[in-house]
């Protein structure tokens, strides 16, 4: 039986959602409007007043906020409460230019919280339940947010954060965690790990909770086979929150985005025109209900499709599904647009493990694309011959996918960096020219 921490929320009618996200947009673009000279300036830029915005049918007016904007406006020019009514930041894990930083009063944790308790009560949380989280503690969104959505949801939270792998399995036996909340590559990491120690048998893992980076259907089925779990995506960015802004049920057919707290809207990427449902675009949030850093119509660069179809979890809230790659983050190679997920996919259908690194480079004014991956202890004991012909077929699988040539190179086990937190995927060396 399917349980909610919030049913009359997450089940409440289209009509009440609407009439709750049209009720706090217009609240919500009146104070930003009246309290944020750098969210003023823009509106007037577009001709555009808060006495335009009569309910969310009007949110296209609006101007569009980019990740430029918050570096612009850094520290605090899109502080919309008081300083004196903020208790937190947290901030991106980015490394270059000036950090996005995001303000917290109170009451915004608390509804975080609860849309993170939301996401761990849809992977079968209870209070009975313990709760491992390895994601990052600190600055980083992804332990905080999973940490008091446990605490909300009454479960025992083991507050690992990131790294030290053997601490982490020592916990995970002693204590019995039964839900799992991680990067995806990590899980990956720590499954690799139990097996090696011969540990399986000691873990009480059910459920894991996995974002922060992209990941494949593969890739889950990996996990799942080697943890003996099911594993539920989460999606969040810092910018709008965290991790809880959407969250799978158990029909796993896409993330539940919580419209109580966040508008979603799918764009044309280059027109910035607001497309239908079905269409894959562009993901846009617009935060409702935030005090202290609301962002309205912030531009994810999440590519992804955003669907209303009736839930078989009986939750109502529009789900959008897993992102197929960022509009930013998206390779151009030689004209044709790849995207990392795409090539994990091929791997894991092959056998190969999730752990790859793409090498873009440029020679001769020609875009180069070559693919690494570890080979299995088996396969690393095959002959030259017999790994050349391995090479090949993922060679073939790679230009069927992506429709140009990528080299591939098989590598020792374990040769490519372990990732404690988001895994290093991508080195475009082009950067440097």
């Amino acid at each position: 039986m399917e349980r909610y921490y919030q049913p009359e929320i997450e089940c409440a009618s289209q009509d009440q959602i609407k009439t709750w996200q049209s009720e706090r947009l217009i609240a919500t673009v009146k104070r930003v409007y009246e309290n944020v000279p750098y969210y003023r300036k823009k509106m007037e830029e577009k001709g555009v007043t808060p006495d335009d915005i009569k309910s969310v049918e009007d949110l296209h007016k609006l101007p569009f906020l980019t990740k430029d904007d918050l570096r612009d406006a850094y520290p605090y020019g899109l502080v919309a409460a008081p300083l004196k009514d903020c208790v937190r930041i947290q901030s991106t894990s980015g490394t270059t230019g000036r950090r996005v930083v995001a303000f917290y009063t109170q009451h915004d944790i608390d509804l975080w919280d609860d849309c993170c308790a939301r996401a761990i009560v849809a992977a079968g949380g209870t209070e009975e339940d313990v709760v491992h989280v390895s994601y990052g503690y600190g600055l980083f969104t992804g332990g905080p947010g999973l940490n008091g959505g446990s605490h909300k949801v009454g479960s025992l939270t083991l507050p690992m954060s990131s790294g030290n792998t053997e601490r982490q399995i020592q916990f995970m036996c002693d204590l019995g965690s039964t839900i799992l909340c991680c990067t995806p590559s990590y899980a990956a990491y720590l499954a690799e790990s139990i097996h090696e120690r011969g540990l399986q048998d000691q873990i009480k893992l059910k459920a894991g909770i996995f974002g922060a980076e992209a990941w494949t259907q593969e890739m889950r089925r990996d996990i799942e086979q080697k943890l003996g779990i099911k594993a539920y995506d989460i999606y969040g960015l810092t910018e709008i929150s965290g991790p809880g802004v959407s969250f799978e049920c158990s029909e796993q057919t896409g993330m539940h985005i919580n419209e109580d707290h966040f508008i979603a809207e799918i764009i044309n990427p280059i027109t910035g025109e607001v497309l239908p449902d079905g269409e894959k675009g562009e993901l846009v949030f617009t935060s409702i209900t935030k005090e202290a850093f609301p962002l309205i119509r912030y531009r994810t660069r999440d590519i992804c499709v955003l669907s209303h179809k009736k839930c078989s979890c009986g939750r109502t809230h529009v789900k959008m599904s897993k992102p197929m790659g960022r509009s930013d983050d998206m390779l151009i190679i030689k004209g044709v647009n790849v995207f990392p997920s795409q090539i994990e996919a091929v791997l894991l259908n092959k056998g190969y493990a999730a752990n790859y690194q793409i090498y873009v480079d440029r020679v001769n004014n020609s875009d180069t694309l070559e693919v690494r991956v570890e080979m299995t202890p088996e396969l690393f004991s095959d002959t030259v011959t017999e790994v050349a012909a391995k090479e090949k077929e993922l060679v073939d699988a790679l230009k069927a996918m992506l429709g140009i040539y990528a080299k591939v190179k098989l590598v020792a086990p374990k040769s490519i960096t372990r990732s404690e937190g988001k895994a290093v995927r991508i080195i475009d060396n082009r950067k440097l020219y």
